[in-house]
């Protein structure tokens, strides 16, 4: 390590002791210290590791702890972001504050936005990147999703050598050649019919010939077995593919994985794809699907993504949207409820929720007065927008309540008129619930 790299080293090193000891959390401030008094040194911090990269538009937190908890069967002291601090700053933080290790080649699972998938392979090389998804997010930062998906390919173009774990369902994944091997995972559980998707879903032109895409079943959105009727352009082979869904909840959900049963703590088709992919990650690491059954039965919470937090006896659920896509899978998931409960859409437009919050019209709002939810409440910076929506989608004003202040939010919270309580918010909205929680004492921590 050279001089300039140890002062920098020390340096971060140093201010996240500072930052977490004395204001308990800063995931990105270490990092930005570091860059500033040495551009390349997540060169030098990386060096020794071997790192997959999780990027995409949906589920990257999610997939990274799940990939993170499977691996743990085989691996030690694996290094990870499990806050989402995803960007280049915060994967320096990662490494400034990860523990020693004797491994020769320890592992580095990292979530990285799809904007800074170059800023991180202009340094490193990984071993694999997967692939999630890409939806339309924060048109103000990526645009349409073929330019999200160019950002994410300028990085794997620094590393031709990689892995590269798609999502084989999405179309996007398999449009362009690539020198890189290549695995895919996806939905095999349902019968062939010839159908295409909804008015108003992205992605779905065929990268070929332009024809609009068919589909012999889709699970949601763009997302299923898609083929081209018109030049014969179709979904690649999957290596490993969900065959069965046995049984959904909010809070679990149990499946079947090339026939292997697989049972995890959480609800959502679209989190079946996280695992999904965890599970990809796994087999091609080497961990057999029965450590992966292991893994995935330990059930542990995971930073923001349907965390169940004790709120004087109410059972509240805080679940991050930021897109359209997401949240009209997360409304599908609570809408499996069968208790009564009370709903709270939380709605802020800083940069890391994306400044235009028009996405909010595509989203299936019209669907709530349908659920035995029994009160309302809308909030955040942007409240005027999530309350109109809601009066838009027919919401009953009587069940409404509306309150701007997060602060407040909460202490409305042991007041709900049900035992059960889902709050859907945007990013930044979802951490400053997160702070107000710990400072109460319903959670450890705030950040991390």
């Amino acid at each position: 390590m050279s001089l300039k790299s140890s002062i920098a080293t020390a340096a971060g090193k140093s201010s996240y002791w500072f930052l977490h000891t004395f204001l308990k959390g800063g995931s990105s401030l270490p990092g930005k210290i570091t860059k500033r008094l040495d551009p390349n040194i997540l060169q030098t911090l990386a060096r020794n590791y071997d790192v997959i990269v999780i990027t995409g538009t949906n589920g990257k937190t999610l997939t990274t702890a799940l990939t993170v908890q499977v691996l743990k069967e085989k691996y030690q002291n694996i290094v990870t972001n499990p806050t989402g601090s995803n960007m280049e700053q915060g994967i320096i933080t990662t490494f400034l504050h990860a523990p020693r290790t004797k491994n020769k080649r320890p592992l580095a699972v990292l979530e990285v936005d799809e904007a800074n998938v170059i800023m991180v392979t202009k340094y490193i090389k990984p071993k694999a990147f997967v692939f999630t998804n890409i939806f339309r997010d924060q048109m103000d930062r990526y645009g349409e999703i073929y330019t999200t998906y160019q950002k994410i390919l300028n990085g794997v173009a620094l590393a031709p050598n990689a892995t590269i774990i798609a999502n084989g369902d999405a179309p996007i994944f398999h449009s362009k050649q690539l020198p890189n091997p290549m695995i895919y995972y996806g939905f095999a559980n349902q019968p062939k019919k010839d159908i295409k998707a909804t008015p108003n879903t992205d992605g779905v032109l065929c990268p070929q010939c332009q024809h609009i895409l068919h589909y012999h079943y889709i699970s949601y959105s763009n997302l299923g077995d898609y083929f081209c009727p018109n030049c014969g352009y179709q979904r690649p082979k999957l290596n490993f593919a969900l065959t069965k869904i046995d049984h959904l909840t909010p809070k679990s959900s149990q499946f079947e994985i090339d026939g292997e049963p697989i049972k995890i703590e959480i609800g959502g088709v679209y989190n079946i794809y996280n695992a999904l992919a965890a599970y990809t990650v796994g087999r091609f690491m080497g961990v057999t699907p029965t450590q992966t059954q292991q893994a995935f039965s330990k059930g542990k919470h995971i930073f923001g993504r349907q965390e169940e937090i004790n709120v004087d006896g109410k059972a509240v659920t805080l679940i991050l949207v930021k897109n359209p896509v997401g949240l009209n899978q997360v409304i599908d998931m609570i809408s499996t409820d069968q208790d009564p409960f009370t709903f709270i859409g939380l709605l802020n437009a800083n940069y890391a929720d994306g400044i235009d919050t028009s996405w909010i019209w595509d989203g299936d709002f019209e669907r709530l007065p349908q659920m035995n939810i029994k009160q309302f409440i809308t909030g955040g910076e942007r409240y005027k927008d999530i309350t109109y929506r809601l009066q838009v989608a027919g919401v009953d004003p009587e069940k409404h309540l509306v309150e701007p202040d997060l602060d407040k939010v909460v202490e409305m919270i042991p007041n709900a008129p049900t035992k059960k309580v889902y709050i859907l918010a945007t990013y930044t909205a979802m951490l400053h619930l997160r702070k107000v929680f710990a400072a109460k004492g319903f959670i450890k921590g705030g950040l991390d």
